[in-house]
């Protein structure tokens, strides 16, 4: 499965089979999360068979079945949510790749202690459900192009892919409240500019970041530069 494929036929899935990782599947991850945390500066971790993070009354109804999962920590400051979704998002799609299924987790989840650590001035942002889902989910209804970027006839070809992969990304409660800017042409290089938009419900630094991924895939990140 390429990484475009990936992009597509990921969908949250929040009702797990009892199937364990195998060693191999979970050193490829790991080597990933080592990979995030040190291009992001972030402290992820990959947590396997435990079973109490989504598990009580806030998981109840909404998880089931959860055995391992990513905890998305970072240093405390500016630009932490947007990160978190970037780097996060390259492990759900890797994941999607290796046969896996997975869901961003905002508030379904507990903080279990021993599992993980959380160091000193560090913040424990949200965590990713992983494993083999029931099913492989379902669609969701997305905006359309003119709704979150300014593509047009006169835009280049891979802008428009850009923002397609974009709005394929998971964002919370698929509220995809960000857009996307083709500026033009600076020093021979094409500029881009992502905003994100206003949201009762937060998340959309993240949900940002996780766009932002999504973008440089569908559009090729030799193809231009954020602004």
């Amino acid at each position: 499965m390429t990484i475009l494929e990936a992009i597509k036929a990921r969908h949250s899935v929040r009702r797990y089979i009892h199937k364990p990782l195998s060693q191999e599947i979970v050193e490829t991850l790991q080597a990933k999360v080592d990979e995030c945390n040190q291009k992001g500066g972030l402290h992820i971790q990959l947590v396997t068979n435990e079973t109490r993070a989504f598990s009580g009354i806030f998981a109840y109804g909404v998880f089931s079945g959860v055995e391992n999962y990513f905890v998305m920590i970072g240093k405390e400051e500016d630009g932490l949510d947007e990160r978190i979704g970037y780097y996060g998002e390259q492990l759900v799609l890797l994941a999607q790749q290796l046969g896996l299924n997975t869901c961003w987790a905002g508030l379904s989840y507990r903080k279990v202690d021993n599992a993980y650590k959380i160091e000193k001035g560090e913040k424990l942002t949200c965590m990713i459900a992983l494993g083999y889902g029931e099913t492989q989910g379902s669609n969701h209804k997305i905006k359309s192009i003119e709704q979150v970027s300014n593509a047009s006839d006169t835009t280049p070809p891979w802008f428009k892919k850009g923002v397609e992969a974009a709005l394929l990304a998971p964002t919370a409660v698929n509220q995809q409240k960000f857009s996307f800017e083709y500026i033009g042409m600076r020093d021979n290089r094409h500029q881009v500019r992502a905003n994100k938009g206003f949201s009762m419900i937060g998340y959309t630094h993240m949900d940002l970041g996780i766009a932002k991924y999504h973008f440089e895939i569908g559009a090729g990140h030799e193809h231009f530069e954020w602004i």
